[in-house]
C-alpha cells in the first residue's frame, strides 16, 4: 500500500460504533482513526448522512477459485484472477479477506494441489508488491479424509499469509451431508453418475474418511498450534463433534449444521460462524440449520460471505432489523478480527486502522444497501 493522505475528515456521517450509532465526524491521520466527534461540521468530506462502518473482515471465501477457473478446464491468468477477485471483495466493503484454499484432493476436484500453491504464491507476491486493495490472508481448507491432505498442508504452511485453517470432512452420512439424499442431489447431479456409480463413490468416500480423518485431524491441529495458526472446525453436527473440536483447540466453529452443535460450541468457548447467504436467503441451501435461528437463541458470532462477497454487507442490514446495526456489524468486523488475532481493526475506535465503509440504504425491504466508498488504512480503495 502507498502512504495514505496525512489527514482527512469525514463529516455528516452516521457512525456505527461498537454499541451505538452516532451522528458526527471522524478524523483520520496517517491511516489511523485519530478522533471521533458528535454534532455537525462543515470540515472535510461530506458523507451526506450515509453510514460509516468498520471495514468488513471475511474469514472464509472460496471466491478466488471461481475467477481462476471461470469455465471447466479454463485456467485464467492467476494474477489477473486475483486482482479481479480483490476488486470485487473490496467493492463489497471487505477490507480484510481470508482466501480459502483447499488442501486434500479427490476425484471431483476441478483444481489440484499445484493450482492451490499457485494461488497462495500469487497472494503472497501481490501483497508484497502492494497490488491489492483489501488485505489478503490465506485460510487452508483441510479435507482431512483425503489421503494427500498432510503433505499438501505441509507444502502450504510455510506461506506467511496463512493465518487460519479449518478441518473438514465431506464424506456422506455425517456433518454437512447427514441426509444422503442431499448428498445424492449435489454429487450425482454435479458428476452425472449412475446410481451404481454413485453408490460405489459413497462407499469409497466413507472408507477414506474412516481410514484418514482421525489421524489427519490430530496432525494438522498440532501443527497449527505450533505455528500459531487459528484453527476452525467445519460442519459440526453432534455433541461428539463439538467435544472433539474442544479437545483439538478449535477457536471457530464454521457452519455448524444443527442447533445442538452451535449451542454446545458456544458453551465450549468457540465462536460460531455461519454463512451470510444463509441469512439473505432465509435458510441453508443444504437443508441444515438456519442462521436466523441461531441469531434468535443468541449463539451466532460471525458471518462469512462464503460464495457471494456482497452477501456480507447485505446480511448485516438484514439482521440489523432484529438485533440492531451495531450488533450485526460486530459479526462482520470486530468479532472475526478478534478470532483471527487482528487487534488493530474491526471497530471504529481511536487508534485503530481507518478501514471504513460508506453505505447508503435504500427504501424498500427487498433492496440491498449500496456500498459507496471503501477506505483501507485511510486510503480509498473502492
Amino acid at each position: 500500500m502507498s502512504s495514505p493522505a496525512t489527514e482527512e475528515v469525514f463529516h455528516n456521517a452516521r457512525i456505527v460504533l461498537a454499541d451505538e450509532v452516532i451522528e458526527g465526524s471522524i478524523l483520520v491521520r496517517d491511516g489511523r482513526i485519530a478522533d471521533i466527534s458528535t454534532g455537525t461540521s462543515n470540515v472535510g468530506t461530506d458523507m451526506e448522512g450515509d453510514y460509516l462502518l468498520p471495514g468488513l473482515v471475511e474469514l472464509h471465501t472460496d471466491h478466488l477459485e471461481g475467477h481462476y477457473l471461470p469455465r471447466p478446464k479454463v485456467r485464467w491468468n492467476i494474477d489477473a484472477a486475483l486482482q479481479a477477485h480483490d476488486a470485487q471483495v473490496s467493492a463489497s466493503g471487505i477490507t480484510t479477506v481470508f482466501d480459502a484454499l483447499r488442501v486434500g484432493m479427490d476425484e471431483d476436484a476441478a483444481l489440484g494441489s499445484s493450482d492451490m500453491s499457485a494461488m497462495a504464491d500469487a497472494i503472497l507476491e501481490a501483497t508484497h508488491d502492494g497490488r491489492l486493495r483489501a488485505e489478503h490472508f490465506i485460510h487452508l481448507r483441510c479435507e482431512v479424509s483425503a489421503p494427500d491432505v498432510v503433505p499438501a498442508f505441509e507444502t502450504m504452511i510455510g506461506n506467511e499469509r496463512v493465518r487460519l485453517a479449518s478441518l473438514m470432512d465431506h464424506a456422506p452420512g455425517q456433518r454437512q451431508f447427514v441426509n444422503i439424499q442431499t448428498y445424492r442431489t449435489y454429487y450425482q447431479g454435479k458428476m452425472r453418475m449412475t446410481d451404481a456409480v454413485f453408490d460405489a463413490f459413497c462407499a469409497r468416500r466413507v472408507a477414506e474418511s474412516e481410514a484418514n480423518s482421525p489421524g489427519n485431524r490430530r496432525h494438522i491441529a498440532g501443527r497449527c498450534r505450533e505455528a500459531g495458526i487459528t484453527l476452525a472446525s467445519h460442519d459440526d453436527a453432534t455433541a461428539a463433534h463439538v467435544e472433539e473440536s474442544r479437545e483439538l483447540g478449535i477457536a471457530l466453529a464454521e457452519f455448524p449444521t444443527t442447533l445442538e452443535a452451535a449451542r454446545l460450541s458456544r458453551e465450549s468457548g468457540l465462536s460460531v460462524l455461519m454463512g451470510a447467504p444463509n441469512v439473505v436467503r432465509g435458510g441453508s441451501h443444504s437443508g441444515n440449520v438456519s442462521a436466523k435461528d441461531l441469531v434468535e437463541i443468541g449463539v451466532l458470532d460471525v458471518l462469512s460471505s462464503d460464495y457471494v462477497p456482497f452477501s456480507l454487507i447485505q446480511a448485516t442490514f438484514v439482521l440489523a432489523g432484529s438485533i440492531g446495526l451495531p450488533a450485526a456489524t460486530a459479526m462482520v468486523t470486530r468479532t472475526p478480527a478478534r478470532v483471527a488475532s487482528l487487534d488493530d481493526r474491526g471497530e471504529i475506535a481511536v487508534g485503530l486502522r481507518a478501514d471504513l465503509v460508506r453505505v447508503r440504504t435504500q427504501t424498500g425491504a427487498a433492496k440491498p444497501p449500496v456500498v459507496r466508498s471503501v477506505w483501507r488504512e485511510g486510503r480509498r480503495v473502492a
